[in-house]
This record gives structure tokens, sequence and C-alpha cells, in this order.
């Protein structure tokens, strides 16, 4: 094998991405194979070990790990409480597609709630100490103060879902505007006329982005937006509950709803049918996430479907491929990946 001293390109040392170019792969790939990962071809295999072996490509991981700096793990933080975790199924597909692939290297996933103040203080110390390679955060809101703090400890970090637009870390999100839009075009195709909407919490970008879809395609079909169609919700069951309340109080003519989630459609659905309004004859109902809950309530949902699963897979391998490239945050400039993934619209009986 070549020296440790050998240089890249730029006079340095030799990059993940001078390796890439070398074998003819992308970045992702050379991470799987210097993480061990049996997802790869041996053609394939062998090409990266020989473009590491001509460059004298010494991953920062292993030399971490020579230093006894390496944990071989990665932490799952989830800055929610633990009930709403064991309550909504985005939780267990998100971490049921990171265990999946996670499976194919030699890493261990640690799951950690950081739901309250207590949580994040006690988090902030365990990750200051760097006893994880990288941290994998989910449900992110735009005041927490989680996703700074791992930048400062300049440890790998992907988030499911930008803050903002000006996000600075990599995400990997699905296309909530596309998939709001396709909701309400939907029910409108259904000759709905007074549609309403359940959003999620307003600090999550995601949510943010849903309710813009809906709006746009209100507007682009030459309705008018009615504020008191529009009811704010929290993603959970009791806030849906809540949020339908307030919309039948305020437009009891309204015909559809799209709660901007399953859970928040399942407790729509439930003050619907305490009130005697029919699904869908009197009002149509779409929820978003196309979880279990859609397929099992009464009628079935219609529901926009994001691949929650396909989106864990994503947000490791990219934690994965930050993890092999330590280059120091100056060296690096603006190149964070956001990844955006496509929704689609599933129709059921709801609607």
């Amino acid at each position: 094998m070549a020296s440790h001293g050998a240089r890249g390109r730029g006079g340095g040392r030799p990059t993940l991405e001078e390796v890439a170019a070398r074998a003819g792969v992308g970045r992702g790939t050379v991470s799987r194979v210097i993480n061990g990962s049996p997802r790869v071809s041996d053609t394939t295999r062998a090409a990266v070990e020989a473009a590491v072996a001509e460059l004298g490509y010494v991953p920062n991981t292993a030399a971490r790990a020579l230093a006894a700096n390496r944990t071989d793990a990665i932490a799952l933080v989830v800055p929610e409480p633990e009930t709403r975790f064991f309550a909504e199924p985005y939780f267990s597909d998100m971490l049921k597609g990171v265990g999946a692939e996670l499976s194919d290297t030699e890493m261990q996933l640690l799951l950690i709630f950081a739901g309250n103040d207590r949580e994040r203080r006690r988090l902030a110390q365990y990750l200051a100490a760097h006893r994880v390679d990288g941290v994998l955060l989910v449900s992110v809101h735009a005041d927490d103060p989680l996703p700074d703090l791992l930048a400062q400890l300049e440890i790998p970090a992907v988030i499911s879902g930008p803050r903002s637009e000006r996000e600075t870390l990599p995400s990997v999100d699905s296309d909530n505007y596309g998939g709001g839009r396709s909701a309400v075009e939907h029910l409108l195709a259904r000759g709905r006329a007074h549609i309403a909407t359940i959003t999620g919490p307003l600090d999550v970008f995601g949510a943010q982005r849903r309710i813009d879809g809906y709006r746009d395609a209100l507007r682009d079909a030459g309705c008018v937006v009615d504020e008191a169609l529009i009811a704010h919700g929290d993603f959970t069951e009791e806030g849906g509950r809540r949020a339908m309340a307030e919309l039948l109080a305020r437009r009891p003519a309204l015909d559809a709803v799209f709660a901007e989630s399953d859970v928040m459609a399942a407790g729509a659905r439930q003050v619907l049918r305490e009130v005697g309004r029919r699904v869908p004859d009197d009002v149509a109902l779409v929820g978003f996430d196309d979880s279990v809950i859609a397929r099992h309530m009464d009628p079935p949902l219609t529901s926009v479907r994001q691949p929650i699963e396909e989106m864990g897979r994503a947000m490791l391998d990219l934690l994965l491929e930050e993890i092999a490239d330590r280059r120091p945050a100056a060296a690096r400039g603006l190149e964070r990946r956001q990844l955006v993934l496509p929704t689609e619209l599933v129709e059921r009986a709801s609607s």
C-alpha cells in the first residue's frame, strides 16, 4: 500500500472525494466500503480498495480508532417526550429504517430521548464527552439548541428535515410541500368546496411546507384561502380532536379536512363521528404519512405517503459519509447535502 504520506490533488491528504473519483463510484459507496458494509459488490469493493491503496488514503475514522477515540456507536436522538415516540408510527418506522441500514456495519445504535430541559442538559454532557461517532436527530423544532451544539462540538450529525431554508446541517426530508398540494388537489377534484386543514406545529419546517402546499393548491384553483378553515395541531391524536372541534365550531359547513398527520386524522375522525358527520359522505378526510393507522381506520384513510423507512436509511448513509469525511468545517465550506424524497397520495375510502 502507498505510504500514509501520500498527497491528494490539492497537495494535502487524499480526500474521500478523490478516492470516489479514482474508483469511479460515489462518496456513499466509498463510505460503505470503509465502514465494512456487505452491501457492496466484490468488484466495487476491489475498485475502492485499489483507489485507497493508490492514493494512500487513511480514513479519519481509522485514525481515530488508532487513537482510541472511536466509539463505533451512533445516537438516534429524539427531542420529544417518550410517550409521543411510542404513540406515533413515524418514529418506529424511522427507527426501523435506520436499524436495517446499520445492521450492515459493526456500529451500535443508541436511542436517546431529549424531551425536556433536564434530558437536554444530560445529553449535552454526554455528547461533549464524544461518546458517539455521530448523531441522527429526528423531529427537530426551529428553536432546538441541539443542532448548534453538535456543530460546536464538531460531531457529525444528520437531521430528519431542515429547520429552515437556511439549514447548515445535512438533512433528509420528504416533499412536504408537494404532499400538501396533492392532498388538496385530490379533494378539489372530488368536488369539495370548503376544505379545512389541521396543521402540525409550525415551529417544524416540514409542517410549514405542508400548509404552504395547502394554500398554494387552493389559490391555483382560484379559491380564496379562508383562515377560519385552518386549525393548528401538534401531530398528536388529542391535537387532532381539539382542532377538529374548533373547525366545526367556526365553519360547520366544511366538507373536507386535510389533517397533516395520520394520528391527527384519527383524532379528527373521532370528533366527526361524535357529531354525526359521515366520512366521506359529509366530510372527506385525508391524512399524511400513510402509516398503519391509515390502513386500519374506518373507513380506511386516504393519506400522503412519505417513505419514512427509506428516509431513515438515507439518514444513516449520509451520516456514515459524514463520519468518514472528517475534514474541518472550514475546509468543507457550504457543502451540506439536503435530500428530499418524493411523496405519493394513496387513495382510500375516506375521500
